[in-house]
């Protein structure tokens, strides 16, 4: 029987497609030069798992790759599909993949490989993979060297994903049996006070709180905002991300 902490985070997981348009809205995309060295510059055909409202699918598609895209929500995939029809989408989860075997030179996960049961997703990822193919991990974590940034992760402390970026690539690593390479970069989004706000309540931790315990919530990030020293007054506020790309080899 699965474990309390269990139930949450599976419900955490499925918890986008009721934010879909604010996630595609407001979510940050990735630095080009990250998902350069996860993929190369020769064109590639990508499967973007996780793909969510496609943030990643716009820069794959931008440095020239082909894409398949591949989430549980279809209400995340239907916000892909308005921007980039040319993108096959299916539906479906990291640990049971809707594609035959050899189907792609790359599978990358933005955001979303800390959802994911390592050991069946693994088996999945090498079956779909064609010979010499890699598997990039990238996600955009708050950049806590900015004050008010470490303010609001305060805020977010029961989040509980802080850090787990360095786990789950150390899980996949060893279901792989790959070799491990890594790069950061950065992404600085400038949002309006009310958009801060809109941004965080995107997060599953705070989509699957109880209606009250949300709005009081997200009223105390606005008062962070408007109260921090390096934010309060500003039409624009700085939201800075330290975007960490895991690229694994397979042995």
């Amino acid at each position: 029987m699965a474990e309390p902490r269990e139930f949450e985070l599976r419900a955490r997981a499925l918890s986008f497609g009721s934010v879909a348009a604010e996630y595609a809205a407001l979510r940050p995309g990735y630095p080009s030069d990250a998902v350069a060295f996860l993929v190369g510059d020769r064109s590639a055909r990508v499967l973007d798992l996780g793909a969510g409202t496609g943030l990643l699918t716009d820069v794959l598609l931008a440095a020239g790759h082909d894409v398949v895209a591949v989430d549980p929500a279809p209400e995340m995939l239907a916000h892909l599909t308005a921007r980039h029809p040319q993108v096959a989408t299916l539906a479906g989860d990291a640990e049971a993949l809707p594609l035959v075997d050899a189907a792609v030179d790359a599978v990358l996960v933005g955001q979303a490989a800390h959802w994911f049961d390592p050991r069946p997703a693994a088996a999945q990822m090498r079956r779909v993979l064609r010979p010499g193919g890699v598997v990039g991990l990238l996600w955009n974590v708050r950049d806590d060297r900015i004050p008010w940034v470490a303010a609001l992760s305060e805020l977010m402390a029961g989040e509980a994903l802080a850090g787990v970026e360095e786990t789950v690539v150390a899980a996949f690593a060893a279901e792989l049996r790959a070799h491990v390479e890594t790069v950061e970069s950065a992404v600085v989004q400038r949002l309006p006070p009310e958009d801060v706000v809109r941004r965080t309540a995107t997060s599953s931790y705070v989509v699957t709180m109880a209606d009250t315990d949300r709005q009081a919530f997200l009223r105390r990030v606005r008062q962070l905002v408007d109260t921090h020293p390096d934010t309060r007054g500003q039409a624009l506020i700085p939201v800075a991300y330290r975007t960490r790309a895991f690229r694994l080899t397979p042995g």
